[in-house]
């Protein structure tokens, strides 16, 4: 976020028509990004908890249950649905961690990775365009942006999954 009074005192005039209409961008925008991989989970009858949890083990192979878990914010019972359908249909495997036996260590198998690949080479393509397109500082202001929406849980493991897996 800007320190500099000029950007702080430019943010107070923010009218609340304004903020409507990037509430509605977000809206729209969202919609946009998430079209094409839903039409491709619709043929799998698979949902975007399904998407989210095979993009997170793709960015960070090994990664355990209990931090998918506190990745995604949802319910032990959800995510064991999720993963069962997935490790049922060979698109993730469980492996025994190495240090503690106890852990169940994730990674997605090669028909899980090409699914990976076909959601998320859409949405690439339309963060390319839009970011190409806005330009870099517009870019990097989003991504502040963003990061100023997130809890402040949230932005602690955002910040340490970016940093581990950069």
């Amino acid at each position: 976020m800007a320190d500099n009074a000029t950007s702080g005192e430019s943010l107070l005039f923010l009218t609340d028509e304004q903020l409507r209409k990037g509430i509605e961008a977000m809206f729209f925008a969202y919609q946009g990004f998430t079209a094409d991989p839903d039409r491709i989970l619709d043929t799998l009858e698979y949902g975007r908890a399904h998407h989210r949890a095979v993009h997170f083990i793709n960015r960070s192979p090994g990664l355990t249950v209990s931090s998918l878990l506190a990745i995604l914010g949802v319910t032990k019972q959800s995510l064991n649905r999720v993963l069962r359908t997935l490790f049922e249909d060979g698109l993730v495997e469980a492996r025994v961690g190495k240090t503690d036996k106890r852990e169940r260590r994730l990674h997605l198998t090669e028909k899980g990775a090409a699914l990976e690949r076909s959601l998320s080479d859409a949405q690439r393509a339309r963060m390319r365009a839009a970011y190409r397109a806005a330009g870099p500082q517009a870019v990097q202001g989003f991504r502040m942006v963003l990061e100023a929406m997130m809890d402040p849980e949230m932005r602690r493991q955002y910040q340490g999954f970016k940093e581990d897996n950069p």
